[in-house]
């Protein structure tokens, strides 16, 4: 038991319970019940019933770059710059300051600005993962994982001694060692 990893004691649907559930309802143990309820994965997604086939629908193929110019509206707004030094012309402090909120407006409407400067759309910051349940976690490090490996399905390189020599590095000129020597 304790040689099984955790990804395999992690409860995604009831079908892994077999016929506790069932059992437990009708016996009339409530506590059983709840308690199996509550070890399910708290992703309702996840559950085996969500797991429809698709169809394919024969709707008009709209996109947002057709309805953008169907309308006459501007190009959408960047979630996050392309390159760092592009970071000066959102200076937007002197505007808020001298309270010019219109030319703040209008030059938002004309030129939409990124809400980021993170260039990665899709990064999560690690203290958000670790509050997530044990089941999101695992989904998102699998997914992370897939994205890893390359479309011939071989691993990135990844250079373990360059690696290695900057720890070693920073370990060296750590400001603490000096402090305790």
């Amino acid at each position: 038991m304790l040689t099984e990893s955790v990804d395999s004691q992690i409860l995604v649907h009831e079908l892994q319970l077999g016929e506790q559930l069932n059992e437990s309802v009708h016996s009339a143990r409530r506590a059983d019940f709840s308690l199996l309820l509550a070890m399910l994965a708290d992703d309702v997604q996840s559950h085996s019933q969500f797991f429809l086939p698709k169809t394919v629908s024969d709707v008009k193929d709209t996109n947002d770059a057709t309805l953008r110019k169907e309308f006459e509206l501007p190009e959408n707004a960047p979630l996050s710059l392309g390159e760092n030094h592009n970071t000066s012309i959102y200076n937007q402090a002197e505007l808020i300051q001298s309270n010019n909120l219109a030319e703040l407006h209008l030059s938002n409407a004309l030129l939409p600005k990124p809400l980021a400067f993170r260039d990665d759309k899709k990064h999560i910051a690690q203290q958000i993962i670790s509050n997530t349940s044990l089941y999101c976690q695992k989904k998102f490090n699998q997914k992370k994982y897939n994205d890893d490996i390359d479309s011939e399905g071989t691993r990135l390189s990844f250079d373990a001694k360059g690696w290695l020599k900057a720890v070693h590095n920073t370990i060296v000129k750590a400001p603490l060692l000096d402090a305790i020597a």
